[in-house]
C-alpha cells in the first residue's frame, strides 16, 4: 500500500473515531432540537468518512454522497442557530428544508449546467459562514468560552473543502483533482479536530 492511501486512511479513521466520539459522549446539556441536530451532522460525517475507507475517494462523484454530505453543515448550523439564536430559529429552519430540497432535486435531475453547482455552492456557503461567523460573535460578546472559537476553525475547514470540491465539479478546480483527493483527508481530520475541541471547551 501506498505511504500517501495509508496516511489518508489513518486520517481518515481518526475522523471517524473523532465523530464517534462526540456522537457518544460529547453533546450533552443542550436542548432536544440541537442533539438532534448535532447528531446528526456528526453521524453522517462517520459514515462519510467510513465510506471514504472502504470505498476510495472516488466516490465523492456520487450525486448520493453529495446529497448526505450536505447535511453535515445544515444540521450543525441548524443546531447552532436553535441553541445560541432563538429569534432567528424559524428562519433558518426553513432556509435549511428549502436548501436540502433544492439540492436534492437539482442532484435527482440534474440540468446541464452549473445552476446545481451554483445551488449547492450557496446552500454551503451560508450554512458555513453561519458555523464560522457565529461562534466568533458568541466569544467575542463573551457568550462563549474562548475557545468556542475553534469551531469558527472547523466551519472555515468545511468551507474550504465545500468550494475546493465546487470548482472542481464545475470544472474550474483552484486545484488540480489529486491535489484535492490528497489534502481532503486532512481537511475532514483537522475539520473534526475543531469541531469535537470548540464544543468541549467552549
Amino acid at each position: 500500500m501506498k505511504k500517501s492511501i495509508l496516511l489518508e486512511r489513518i486520517l481518515l479513521l481518526l475522523t471517524v473515531l473523532l465523530a464517534a466520539w462526540q456522537v457518544a459522549v460529547g453533546i450533552n446539556d443542550v436542548d432536544i432540537l440541537p442533539m438532534i441536530a448535532y447528531t446528526v451532522s456528526f453521524g453522517v460525517l462517520l459514515i462519510a468518512s467510513l465510506l471514504l475507507i472502504i470505498m476510495g475517494l472516488d466516490i465523492l462523484d456520487s450525486q448520493i454522497v453529495v446529497i448526505v454530505s450536505t447535511i453535515i453543515p445544515l444540521s450543525l448550523s441548524l443546531g447552532l442557530v436553535w441553541e445560541n439564536f432563538p429569534n432567528i430559529r424559524q428562519l433558518y429552519l426553513g432556509f435549511v428544508i428549502v436548501g436540502f430540497l433544492a439540492i436534492v432535486g437539482t442532484r435527482i435531475k440534474p440540468a446541464a449546467n452549473n445552476f446545481p453547482v451554483v445551488i449547492l455552492s450557496t446552500v454551503h456557503g451560508v450554512a458555513g459562514m453561519v458555523i464560522f461567523l457565529m461562534p466568533i460573535v458568541m466569544v467575542i460578546t463573551g457568550i462563549s468560552h474562548p475557545a468556542f472559537i475553534l469551531v469558527a476553525v472547523g466551519g472555515a475547514l468545511i468551507g474550504i473543502g465545500g468550494l475546493l470540491l465546487a470548482f472542481l465539479k464545475m470544472g474550474k478546480p483552484i486545484l488540480s483533482r489529486s491535489t484535492i483527493f490528497a489534502v481532503l483527508p486532512a481537511i475532514l481530520f483537522l475539520m473534526t479536530f475543531a469541531f469535537v475541541l470548540g464544543f468541549s471547551l467552549g
